[in-house]
This record gives structure tokens, sequence and C-alpha cells, in this order.
């Protein structure tokens, strides 16, 4: 079963992120409606909050910086990541682990 906050991409996948800033570390919560709930320790300022998210799902998903793109919220705290050249599977079997694991 997938998770609702994923979506097949041509150019890898598309993540459904709701972002709760100024949390005390960064962490993979759970789904938050169709989204997955993601706390963030930087502040919703000067795009801090994107920046932060951008690296914790770099090191997550062990990826470069490039191959994590914003396409959309960018002052929102609903947002859509592509992760560039991971499978739905792949992207899943990782947030099952850290879900988990929290």
């Amino acid at each position: 079963m997938t998770l609702p906050c994923l979506q097949q991409h041509p150019k890898g996948t598309i993540l459904s992120l709701y972002v709760q800033p100024r949390s005390s570390r960064n962490s993979v919560v759970g789904l938050h409606g169709g989204s997955l709930k993601v706390k963030l320790t930087s502040p919703p300022v000067e795009g801090a909050a994107n920046k932060c998210c951008r690296e914790y799902l770099v090191k997550l998903f062990r990826l470069a910086r490039s191959e994590v793109e914003l396409v959309a919220g960018d002052k929102s705290r609903q947002k859509r990541v592509l992760l560039h050249g991971l499978d739905l599977q792949t992207v899943e079997r990782v947030l099952q682990t850290e879900i988990s694991g929290s």
C-alpha cells in the first residue's frame, strides 16, 4: 500500500509535506491528512525552514542537494518536494523506517 503523501513523477517521486517549524529536533512525525508531517528546528523566516527541510530530506534519503527540489509551497506549511531519481517503493521504505523509529 502506497502512502497518500507520495506520487510517482517521471523524474522521481513527489512528496507532499506539512511542515511544523520551531521544533526541538528535525523529525518525521507521521501523516497529517494526505501529507507527511515533518518537524523542523528552524523558524519560518526568509526561507530558513525551506532550507532546513531540504537539508533534512537530503540526509534522510542520501541524495545530493540538487536532487531535492521544492516544486510548490515556498511560503506555506504545505509543500511538495520532488525527490529526483527515487522510486515510490524506495521513498516509502525510508519513510516507514523513519516513522516507526520515532
